[in-house]
C-alpha cells in the first residue's frame, strides 16, 4: 500500500513537539512514529525530507542512520497557532457546522437517507485543527443547522440535534454555492441578489448594486411627495440589513416614519424634508454601512429631494 507521505506531516510534526516539550531545540528520533505508521527506516527518512521541505522541522543534530529532529523556529510557531485554534469555542463551533453539513451532503450524493450523525466520527470532516471534535459539538451543530432549515432529522429527549439526520435543498445549495459557509449564506439575503420592494407599484432598489430607476414628478416647490414616500419605505426596508449600530438603524428608522408621514400630510414641509433627509443620508454614508446599498439610497435621496444642505 502506498505511503501518504503529505497526510502523515501533521501529525509527525505534532508527535515531534510532544516529544520536545521541555526545549523545542532538542532532536528525537522519529523511528518510534515511523513504525507506529507502518514506515520502515527509508520511509521515515523520507518523511522527515518531505516535513524539512515544508519549513517546520530540521535534521541538523541527526547523525547518520538515525532519522532524527527537532522543531525549526517556523515549526513552533505553526504548534502554537495549532494550539490556539483548538482553543477557540467559536472556531469549532463553525468547524462543526461546516464539517457536518458537508459530510451531509456526500451522503446525500451517496444515496444514503438519514445517516446516523455521530457516523461522521469516522471521517475527516470531523476534525479541526488535527483534533477530532466531539460528539457534543456535532449535537449543537446539528441543532443550529436544523433551526436554519439546512438539514432535517429525527431527534431524541436526550440531545440537542437530530440524531439522524438529512441535508435539505437550502442545505445543498449553502455546500454548493457557498462552500459549507452558514454565516455567507445567510448573509446572501444582503447581497446583490437581494431585491428590496418599495411600497406598492412603486419600483424597486437592489442591494449592492448602482444600476437602478428612478423617476420623481418635481412640483413647485422642487419635491414629489410621492417620491418621499418611496425614499422612505425603502429606508424602512434597509435600515436592518446596512450592517449600522442599532441606535443608527434605530434613527434611521425613525427619520424615514418622519418623512413618510410629513409627506402625506395636507402640507407637506419642504425644509422638515430636507433636514430630516440630510440626517438620513449623513447616516447613509458612514463609513460602517456594508456593500454599496447606502450610497444607492443617497443617491436616490437627492433626486427625491433635491437641494439637500450638507450632513
Amino acid at each position: 500500500m502506498a505511503i501518504d507521505f503529505a497526510a502523515l506531516r501533521e501529525p509527525l510534526v505534532e508527535w515531534v513537539h510532544d516529544q520536545t516539550a521541555a526545549d523545542a531545540s532538542e532532536y528525537v528520533t522519529i523511528t518510534p512514529f515511523g513504525e507506529l505508521h507502518g514506515l520502515n527506516e527509508e520511509q521515515s527518512f523520507r518523511l522527515l525530507e518531505t516535513c524539512k521541505e515544508w519549513g517546520l522541522l530540521s535534521d541538523h543534530y541527526a547523525t547518520m542512520g538515525d532519522p532524527a529532529a527537532n522543531l525549526t523556529p517556523r515549526g513552533l510557531q505553526w504548534m502554537q497557532e495549532r494550539q490556539r485554534q483548538r482553543a477557540d469555542p467559536k472556531a469549532r463551533a463553525v468547524a462543526a457546522r461546516t464539517g457536518l453539513l458537508t459530510w451531509l451532503w456526500h451522503q446525500k450524493n451517496d444515496g444514503v437517507g438519514h445517516p446516523n450523525v455521530e457516523a461522521i466520527l469516522q471521517s475527516p470532516l470531523s476534525l479541526f485543527a488535527g483534533e477530532r471534535l466531539t460528539p457534543a459539538e456535532f449535537d449543537r451543530a446539528g441543532a443550529y443547522l436544523m433551526s436554519k432549515g439546512l438539514i432535517t432529522g429525527i431527534k431524541t429527549g436526550q440531545t440537542e440535534g437530530p440524531v439522524r439526520a438529512e441535508i435539505t435543498a437550502e442545505g445543498q445549495d449553502c455546500v454548493e454555492h457557498y462552500d459549507s459557509d452558514v454565516s455567507a449564506y445567510e448573509r446572501r439575503n444582503s447581497s446583490g441578489n437581494t431585491t428590496f420592494n418599495i411600497g406598492e407599484n412603486t419600483g424597486n432598489i437592489a442591494a449592492n448594486s448602482r444600476d437602478f430607476t428612478m423617476s420623481a414628478t418635481v412640483s413647485k416647490d422642487g419635491i414629489d411627495p410621492a417620491a418621499v414616500v418611496m425614499l422612505a419605505r425603502a429606508l424602512r426596508q434597509a435600515a436592518p440589513v446596512l450592517g449600522l449600530p442599532e441606535d443608527d438603524a434605530q434613527e434611521l428608522t425613525e427619520l424615514a416614519t418622519r418623512l413618510e408621514t410629513e409627506a402625506v400630510s395636507e402640507s407637506p414641509s419642504p425644509s422638515r424634508f430636507r433636514r430630516w433627509g440630510s440626517q438620513a443620508i449623513g447616516i447613509l454614508e458612514s463609513p460602517v454601512v456594508s456593500g454599496a446599498l447606502g450610497s444607492v439610497l443617497a443617491a436616490y435621496a437627492g433626486v427625491a429631494l433635491p437641494g439637500l444642505p450638507s450632513a
